[in-house]
């Protein structure tokens, strides 16, 4: 019989020696994926802990030792109308009828002299204040919680000397002393104590500096892009621009710094410190990503887009601006969210232009001097009061809501205009 006849039964193929090589490389991949596993665990294990210890110093940023002092104002000699104690200039007429000599005399009536010579030295703002908001007060009695002097706290939380100690303890136990929640720290200004400073000076200040920034740098960006990508000969002078994108893009921040003190503040001498010098310095620094990521989002469009366009009758134009950059928008956005997020935490070139000038009121605009949160925060961890620590927590969670606000804004717009093709 023929070979054909009588096939030869095949003998088997998977060796031991392929087994041994099919489980080593089965073990390598179960290897590999435990260490991705594992890593994972510890990124999330770091950012838990990073967040938790934020939080845990933050709570109590949101906080500050408070003395309960009852004013009785009819009493008190302080004098005023609707009118008058709702002015501007009301706190200034208040000061000098001798409200501070007031509120001294009322804390030792209702504290004793010790514990009133603790009250912080501007807590008469807080009552000036509050009258200017409600006039009403004048005619009545009230009792006002104010501000501990930064000793004083330190002791609430078992600082310091046994002296005060044992004051701030007596205080707290015939409740004239406790720390409460701060709804202040959202609406003041720096200062030159931890009990009496506030966030909203740096957040207006990051605002302001942000919208110019974004004004600027987003249609700059997006046209340069759209102009290389679409319209630029391809030619040695094109490749040069891009190369030079390409490398600011990679420049460190304190470099525009350096550029916007050059540059900006030689022309604009009399806005050091504003939020339009800032704006303009951070502009310089987003827009090559900007251009980066607006260039790859152009590229990303398939070609039949743009010759289905033109097929039915569309100028260059009308292509550009009706198909090509609605359907690219979204990837120019995730570039925007990325270079305005790298804006928000920059602190060296806005230090460069004078952005770390003692603040005591908000900016009134785009020039008035102002300074911005990841400035604030460099200054007060930079203090040596210890109550300064925990407010600087309470402003670092403060930008981290924002920077979250403000990219879930951002990846809202990209999702509402892509498009799916």
């Amino acid at each position: 019989m023929s070979d054909t006849a009588n096939p030869q039964k095949l003998g088997p193929t998977r060796t031991p020696e392929f087994e041994k090589r099919l489980a080593r490389r089965y073990r390598k991949e179960r290897n590999f994926k435990l260490m991705g596993q594992g890593a994972i665990l510890f990124s999330v294990a770091v950012l838990i802990f990073l967040l938790g210890n934020m939080l845990i110093n933050g709570v109590g940023g949101f906080q500050r030792a408070e003395l309960t002092v009852p004013i009785d104002f009819p009493e008190s000699g302080i004098t005023g109308d609707a009118v008058s104690l709702t002015a501007p200039s009301a706190i200034q007429v208040l000061e000098m009828q001798g409200m501070s000599d007031v509120v001294t005399f009322y804390a030792e009536e209702a504290l004793g002299e010790e514990a009133a010579a603790e009250l912080s030295r501007d807590a008469w703002r807080d009552v000036a204040a509050a009258l200017q908001a409600d006039p009403s007060l004048i005619y009545r009695s009230e009792t006002f919680y104010l501000p501990a002097s930064s000793d004083l706290a330190a002791a609430l939380d078992g600082e310091g000397s046994p002296e005060i100690q044992a004051l701030a303890q007596t205080l707290s136990e015939e409740g004239k002393l406790a720390e409460n929640w701060d709804f202040g720290f959202m609406t003041r200004s720096d200062a030159t104590s931890p009990q009496q400073v506030g966030i909203w000076g740096a957040l207006k200040g990051s605002i302001l500096t942000m919208l110019v920034t974004l004004a600027l740098a987003f249609p700059i960006g997006v046209l340069s892009a759209l102009y290389l990508e679409e319209y630029a000969p391809k030619n040695r002078w094109t490749d040069l621009i891009e190369v030079s994108i390409n490398n600011l893009a990679a420049v460190p921040s304190i470099i525009f710094g350096l550029l916007g003190l050059a540059v900006f503040l030689s022309i604009f001498p009399n806005f050091r410190s504003a939020p339009l010098i800032g704006g303009l310095t951070l502009a310089l620094m987003t827009m090559p990503v900007i251009v980066i990521s607006g260039r790859n989002a152009i590229k990303a469009v398939p070609p039949s887009i743009r010759d289905g366009a033109l097929a039915v009758g569309a100028s260059p134009v009308q292509v550009v601006f009706h198909h090509v950059l609605p359907l690219a928008l979204p990837g120019m956005l995730t570039g925007t969210i990325i270079g305005m997020a790298r804006a928000l935490g920059e602190t060296a070139p806005l230090l460069m232009i004078g952005m770390r000038a003692f603040v005591a009121t908000p900016p009134d605009g785009f020039t008035s001097p102002a300074t911005v949160l990841p400035v604030q925060i460099f200054l007060w961890s930079d203090e040596i009061d210890r109550g300064f620590v925990e407010r600087t927590s309470a402003a670092i969670i403060v930008l981290l809501l924002f920077l979250l606000l403000m990219n879930g804004l951002a990846i809202y717009l990209r999702n509402k205009f892509e498009k799916t093709w």
